[in-house]
């Protein structure tokens, strides 16, 4: 309890930060939907027409025209991406930081176990990923009432677990990733969150490699899927949980037998 209240307290700022931008970001897209909804119409067939640029973000599947189909495409990917990019930074530097920080002799000195640490370290993790996702959501849901407009509830609620899912999962492997670095590298996260995001465009582009959506978060959470089918794709959530599992597991015993240099 005691580790997971020290990295709260040293990610309070990195939290505020990334909680507002996404906030008023998807508040902003959600307000500005009255004032396109009647231009909606032509934008939904310009898109239509655009081929493997339409495919690869699923707009062809969706009407710009419809709350859910709109706040699929913009507000998704603010979240989507803000989300991504704010779990892989909190979780990627999490335990290479000691080593890199010169902090580690003095935590291990402590009467505290390996396995507290990963344990206390992981929990705040989950935990600030968890509250900006209950935030964002919060104001989602505000934002749609005080333009007026109805809330497509399971639209929303599938939308939102679907990117809190993505998201704990790309916190979890960068968690695996942190134990086996020594100095840490904040470009690191980014970059898997950017390959990720490209494998689903291009699964989503070419159907002789569709099979990538399965490695990568971001082919469970595509709006266009979620809200045409209503549901998420159960299989790949269960494909999602296992590799959120192997990066947890790699991380204890990867971190239990670590040389660390204090």
């Amino acid at each position: 309890m005691t580790i997971m209240k020290h990295e709260l307290r040293q990610g309070r700022t990195s939290f505020l930060v990334w909680t507002a931008a996404i906030g008023i970001l998807m508040a902003v897209c959600i307000c500005l939907f009255p004032e396109m909804k009647g231009q909606m119409e032509g934008i939904s067939k310009l898109f239509a027409s655009m081929g493997a640029f339409t495919a690869a973000f699923g707009m062809d599947r969706l009407n710009f025209g419809s709350l859910p189909g709109y706040y699929a495409i913009e507000c998704g990917n603010v979240l989507g991406l803000g989300g991504a990019f704010y779990a892989a930074l909190c979780a990627v530097d999490i335990l290479s930081k000691e080593e890199r920080g010169r902090t580690a002799e003095f935590l291990l000195t402590h009467p505290v176990s390996r396995a507290k640490i990963l344990a206390g370290k992981l929990a705040a993790v989950l935990l600030q990923i968890t509250v900006l996702n209950v935030i964002i959501y919060i104001v989602s849901v505000m934002s749609v009432m005080i333009i007026g407009e109805a809330v497509p509830w399971r639209e929303l609620n599938l939308l939102h677990l679907g990117y809190f899912l993505m998201q704990l999962e790309i916190a979890c492997i960068c968690f695996g990733i942190s134990a086996f670095m020594r100095k840490g590298s904040m470009g690191t996260g980014l970059g898997l969150v950017a390959i990720l995001y490209f494998m689903n465009l291009i699964a989503n582009i070419s159907k002789s490699v569709r099979f990538l959506n399965y490695l990568t978060p971001f082919g469970y959470c595509t709006g266009a899927d979620i809200v045409s089918a209503g549901k998420l794709n159960l299989g790949m959530v269960a494909v999602g949980i296992v590799i959120s599992a192997v990066g947890i597991i790699a991380a204890f015993v990867k971190y239990m037998h670590k040389d660390i240099q204090a």
